[in-house]
């Protein structure tokens, strides 16, 4: 069966673009998934205006690759949400043979990552090896992310599961677990949801199987889950450039590199490709072999970090804020896992200034110019940037 069948697993792939496009474009929220409606019109309904629906409008072709098939103008010729699923569809029947997912961005201009569908179907098929006899597919993860289009659409395809088994989990709270999960269920989350878990349901029923990715799971957070009483919390290590690159079973092991995939280096990686071909491709971490097949992950090579699943550089949240006239230096760097796992800014003022007008300047310079995942949750006025002994950069308390 082709993927965007039937017409409910397209609509969840839709909604969950146009709203992610749509927070993107307002730098605010968007209305939840289950408040789309087919009879929703994008215009007099959500309030877009004919900006905005220009970009709605290339996001759902780019993704698609509705040029492929020509259909894409007759986007901003309809209006409700209905009729851009079926347009959708319509598109895909003609042409599917290839889907573009971006990166989470760290400057309000994601990187598109062109994949080929039968490429993505090969990692599907090894995923399905991984997750025997699962009866429900339970996700809270948006499925035209990657990750989510991996595995809430296609592997629960490939499982056999009917469109029905596959439940969405973001309308409701990670403890709805303890009362709504069931055994034979498969959990698609990330490193925040199972520390929300870990934090909220004290007992998970047996045979429940989890998945985390698009970030580092910290270790802590692990066995918090699997304290839990989750069958297994399956670490997935990718990004979308390359789909999934390798996995483990918990924490306490090294991954295992997925079989059509071989590294070459510690970063270069080169696909096995289902017609025979190889593709190069390149991740941001330093990955350490063990053998033919098993690896860990070392530091990254960009000098980026994430923030709840979203690529960050500190470098460039530095000069937003360096930039305010106030400002005569600053220090950003990624908090630790305990103080909160958010960004924070250590300031230092220009004589003259008053501590108070400073940090709201900031924090609505913040505001205007940085995407939320960018934006410091703590901040430290100093008369220096904290240093060690030897003069280089320290951490400090947020």
């Amino acid at each position: 069966m082709d993927w965007w069948q039937p017409r409910g697993v397209l609509r969840r792939f839709v909604v969950d673009l146009l709203a992610d496009e749509m927070a993107r474009h307002r730098r605010a929220a968007a209305p939840h998934a289950t408040m789309w409606a087919d009879y929703l019109r994008l215009d007099m309904d959500l309030d877009s205006d004919s900006l905005e629906l220009m970009t709605l409008a290339t996001a759902l072709a780019e993704s698609v690759h509705l040029h492929e098939s020509g259909i894409e103008d007759y986007l901003l010729a309809r209006r409700t949400l209905g009729e851009w699923v079926d347009i959708t569809a319509t598109g895909l029947a003609r042409y599917s043979e290839c889907l573009t997912f971006r990166t989470s961005g760290s400057s309000g201009t994601p990187k598109p990552c062109v994949h080929v569908l039968a490429a993505l179907q090969q990692e599907t098929r090894h995923l399905a090896t991984l997750f025997p006899d699962r009866r429900r597919v339970l996700c809270a993860v948006p499925a035209h992310h990657i990750y989510g289009f991996l595995f809430s659409v296609l592997l629960p395809a490939r499982l056999g599961l009917r469109a029905e088994k596959v439940i969405d989990l973001r309308s409701s709270t990670p403890a709805w677990l303890a009362r709504g999960a069931q055994p034979g269920d498969l959990v698609i989350g990330f490193p925040d949801f199972w520390h929300a878990v870990g934090r909220t349901v004290p007992e998970l029923p047996p045979g429940v199987v989890g998945v985390t990715s698009c970030a580092p799971c910290p270790d802590a957070v692990s066995q918090q889950v699997e304290d839990a009483g989750i069958e297994r919390l399956v670490h997935v290590y990718g990004a979308s450039e390359t789909g999934g690159v390798g996995a483990r079973d918990t924490h306490r092991k090294p991954y295992t590199l997925f079989p059509h995939w071989r590294l070459e280096g510690d970063h270069r990686l080169v696909r096995r490709l289902p017609d025979g071909g190889e593709q190069a491709a390149w991740v941001q971490d330093r990955l350490e072999m063990s053998g033919e097949s098993l690896f860990r992950v070392g530091p990254r090579l960009d000098n980026g970090v994430q923030v709840g699943g979203i690529n960050v550089f500190p470098v460039r949240v530095r000069e937003v804020l360096k930039a305010h006239p106030a400002v005569d230096d600053v220090a950003v760097r990624l908090m630790r896992p305990e103080e909160g796992g958010r960004l924070k800014a250590f300031v230092v003022a220009k004589p003259g200034w008053d501590p108070h007008d400073i940090l709201r300047e900031l924090r609505e310079l913040a505001e205007r110019e940085l995407a939320p995942a960018e934006r410091p949750k703590a901040w430290r006025l100093g008369e220096s940037l904290p240093k060690t002994p030897a003069g280089k950069m320290a951490d400090w308390e947020p």
